[in-house]
């Protein structure tokens, strides 16, 4: 597909287009890592940092993603060549290849989701008890690798279908799907008795905790990895959106419904918690089992359903609508994965169907390895997410070099029905989001070195050591950064 046959494809109305973009921002984060990084960041003190980072990190970059997109009508590398100029094609590559690189093991969180979907309304879990033991058999088998497979080729088949068609029909099943089950399981969880306990642990606010450094970073964290800004991916859905649809009201409601999704997740997670809190308590979320993504996914979360008043088929019900929310979750942010990688390979040169089906096999054996291990796993979670920093710090590069203030006027504001945004935005683009993307990347290294020992924080094959970190990355940079001009003249080349 040529770049100007894919201009005539368009998302239909703003109602798919709004939703396609919350299916972007709203993943699996939203549902395990929110409600642990809470408890472990003192509770209701997280909530005011976590709030003001999604207008100063957050929205900002929603925003500029959405108007470069909409700009550029291009894939990352030849959107930040025709911002900031074709030296600067590679940091779009390496954008592409972050975000990438999530999708290689990502996948396989929508495979776990699917399996725990089948053992919940076939009652696994509930005929087995000790769901550590439940999990552990899991990962230990093929059944992810299995499912893996099975999350890749409903993807590939999603964007083999088109904007319109795939993508944006998806997301009008999937985003109100997911809303309804959130819901659900959320109405029920602040009906439990000692569940306002829980609410006010999330709302109460301590003040030696909004003095603590940590808890304003890990703030800053949040929102860099569950808003979707920074991934490169809403650049690409705003390639196919009408030229008069807003920039600035679409990022404000993509950016704040992603939060209020968080927010209704941890106010199911507390009010459970603390309702039965005999069974495992606030500090299994800090400390225990359910200290880890996983942990509070498939074993704690479970385990907390089956101690729901009602008996075993009210258990085994929310249950399953708890893991097809959260595989409707991930899938609809894979979607977007899956476009943005096909879309580079098809401004490349690649033609559209088969740009489908290299990134689809690749992802198959690439995230392989992370389906078939967990330690392998976490370490490209750890390398590639924290690679979104870089991303947010980059898309911010280019704005600087195109002129940040004509930035605003030509891409930011550019429908004239659009809320048009002040020169703030200017102080945010320029300042804010660089010296907030060089704090967190600081932090990163600094947390990696406590973590991995000063003797082994350079070791590439240590989990979570700036070695690996450096390693992944610098080989993409390098070559990338040899391959600019090839990589730049392709993309533009093929109009």
């Amino acid at each position: 597909m040529t770049n100007s046959e894919k201009k005539e494809e368009f998302f239909s109305s703003r109602w798919g287009l709004i939703l396609s973009m919350i299916g972007v921002a709203v993943g699996a984060g939203n549902i395990w890592r929110f409600s642990r990084i809470v408890a472990q960041n003192g509770g209701g003190s997280f909530m005011i940092p976590w709030t003001v980072f999604l207008f100063i990190w957050s929205i900002p970059l929603v925003i500029t993603e959405i108007a470069m997109g909409k700009l550029t009508r291009k894939a990352p590398i030849g959107a930040l060549a025709l911002t900031g100029g074709k030296s600067i094609g590679w940091m779009g590559a390496f954008i592409a290849t972050v975000t990438t690189g999530i999708l290689f093991y990502y996948s396989i969180v929508i495979g776990w989701g699917f399996v725990y979907f089948l053992y919940s309304i076939t009652g696994v879990l509930t005929r087995n008890p000790d769901h550590y033991a439940v999990w552990q058999s899991f990962i230990h088998s093929y059944q992810p690798l299995y499912a893996h497979v099975l999350a890749v080729g409903t993807a590939c088949w999603i964007i083999y279908k088109g904007i319109v068609k795939g993508i944006e029909k998806t997301n009008k099943i999937l985003i109100p799907s997911l809303l309804v089950m959130i819901f659900i399981i959320c109405i029920r969880a602040v009906t439990l008795p000692g569940a306002w306990e829980g609410i006010k642990y999330l709302f109460t606010p301590h003040m030696e905790d909004l003095l603590n450094y940590r808890v304003w970073i890990e703030a800053l964290i949040q929102n860099a990895w569950d808003t979707g800004a920074g991934w490169g991916l809403l650049l690409i859905y705003a390639g196919y959106i009408q030229k008069k649809e807003s920039v600035t009201v679409n990022g404000c409601i993509t950016a704040v419904s992603n939060n209020a999704i968080s927010l209704i997740m941890g106010i199911t997670i507390f009010s459970a918690v603390f309702s039965l809190e005999h069974l495992w308590g606030i500090e299994e979320l800090k400390h225990g089992v359910a200290s880890t993504n996983t942990g509070l996914t498939f074993i704690y979360i479970p385990k907390i359903f089956e101690q729901l008043p009602g008996g075993p088929i009210i258990h085994l019900g929310f249950s399953a609508i708890f893991f097809l929310a959260f595989s409707f979750a991930a899938l609809s942010s894979v979607m977007s994965m899956y476009q943005l990688t096909a879309q580079v390979f098809n401004e490349l040169g690649i033609p559209r169907n088969t740009a489908i089906w290299i990134t689809g096999i690749l992802a198959i054996l690439l995230g392989a390895p992370s389906a078939l291990s967990m330690a392998f796993f976490d370490n490209q979670d750890w390398v590639w997410s924290s690679g979104l920093i870089v991303n947010g710090l980059f898309i911010a590069i280019g704005v600087i070099r195109y002129g940040v203030n004509r930035y605003r006027l030509v891409a930011v504001n550019s429908s004239k029905s659009d809320f048009k945004i002040g020169r703030i935005y200017n102080f945010m683009i320029a300042f804010l989001v660089p010296t907030q993307a060089v704090i967190l990347l600081i932090w990163t290294f600094y947390r990696s070195v406590s973590e991995s020992g000063i003797k082994d924080f350079w070791n590439p094959f240590r989990l979570y050591s700036i070695g690996s970190l450096i390693f992944q990355w610098g080989i993409s940079m390098i070559l990338f950064l040899i391959l600019n001009r090839w990589l730049v003249n392709r993309t533009l080349k093929n109009k």
